[in-house]
């Protein structure tokens, strides 16, 4: 029987282990199958404060992994294939360590981005390929990139990345995007953005040193490959919250987002916490999931010690 089990260990899930930790609640860190959250595939990491000179996304992941085993975080490695958070102690069948029982549970298991799944693209994620505009549109100041999407969440990010590109090529693979009319209105606007529509991307090439080339993409008009060349790609296709596991047991948005009472982390699950990106579908940033990963700590440490006995399903 554990006091709380946390799920996940990126920003989120590794600062709310060691504000649990630093109070003596044990806390067990279940790792999953992507340890250290969509930040062990950053390079540099130049937005998060106390850096002055920038950190390696690994690096930053680890000292926060380290600092919680300094406090008494215990951490094991596995995925959670199952719960039942129907009454307490909730029960967790977790892939390599078997059945667990805790009072609490933080859930930090965090969005992963949606891919194009192309030859090239795994291979380059950190090194041309980036899936977060904010986080490494910096690094393409006086470059020329390309955004593939065509919803609003590539509009926003063509817009944020002419602030440092001299060209941002939006490649879409329909002839209309799916955008709202603001979002398509504010994007042509902008002169430094170009249009690839009804292209399909099917492969990012490499350079021979190492880095991006270009995006090669399928003309439907004309049927024919073309080379778009670029310095950088980044990926804005949507965000999936790594959520199936809970099988409906928790209130979510219709994109599969947890709700959460507004102001806290508490879910509509009595003793059930979320925090980082699994609850945040606006912000999706390091310092943001770190924040509301230390709220999940002290809401869930009130909620052991018995000052919140609301139910606060109602609210959600």
């Amino acid at each position: 029987m554990h006091k709380v089990i946390v799920l996940g260990t990126g920003p989120a899930g590794l600062t709310a282990a060691i504000y649990l930790a630093r109070a003596n609640m044990k806390p067990l860190v279940i790792e999953g199958q992507e340890p250290g959250g969509q930040l062990t595939t950053t390079t540099e990491v130049e937005n998060f404060p106390g850096f002055p000179d920038g950190i390696l996304g690994p690096e930053l992941m680890d000292n926060m992994r380290k600092q919680a085993e300094r406090f008494g975080a215990e951490f094991k490695r596995g995925w959670v294939t199952e719960v039942d958070l129907s009454k307490r102690p909730f029960k967790l069948s977790v892939y390599g360590l078997g059945e667990l029982e805790t009072e609490s549970l933080i859930i930090s298991t965090g969005a992963s981005a949606k891919l194009l799944g192309i030859p090239g693209e795994k291979e380059n994620l950190g090194q041309g390929v980036s899936t977060c505009a904010t986080c490494d549109g910096f690094f393409y100041r006086g470059k020329k990139v390309a955004v593939v999407g065509g919803g609003d969440s590539a509009m926003e990010e063509a817009n944020f990345l002419t602030k440092f590109a001299t060209e941002v090529i939006v490649v879409h693979r329909r002839d209309q995007l799916r955008a709202s009319k603001i979002m398509q209105d504010r994007a042509k606007k902008n002169p430094k953005i170009k249009w690839a529509m009804n292209r399909v991307p099917v492969e990012v090439v490499s350079k021979e040193e190492g880095g991006v080339k270009g995006l090669k993409v399928h003309n439907k008009e004309t049927g024919q490959e073309e080379l778009i060349e670029v310095d950088g790609i980044f990926v804005a296709i949507g965000h999936r919250p790594n959520t199936a596991f809970l099988n409906g047991q928790l209130k979510t948005d219709e994109l599969g987002y947890i709700q959460v009472e507004p102001g806290s982390t508490r879910t509509s699950v009595e003793g059930v916490f979320a925090c980082g990106d699994v609850q945040d579908r606006v912000y999706r940033q390091a310092i943001t999931a770190a924040g509301t990963g230390c709220m999940a700590a002290i809401d869930c440490e009130r909620f052991l010690e018995g000052e919140a006995s609301v139910d606060w399903s109602q609210s959600l």
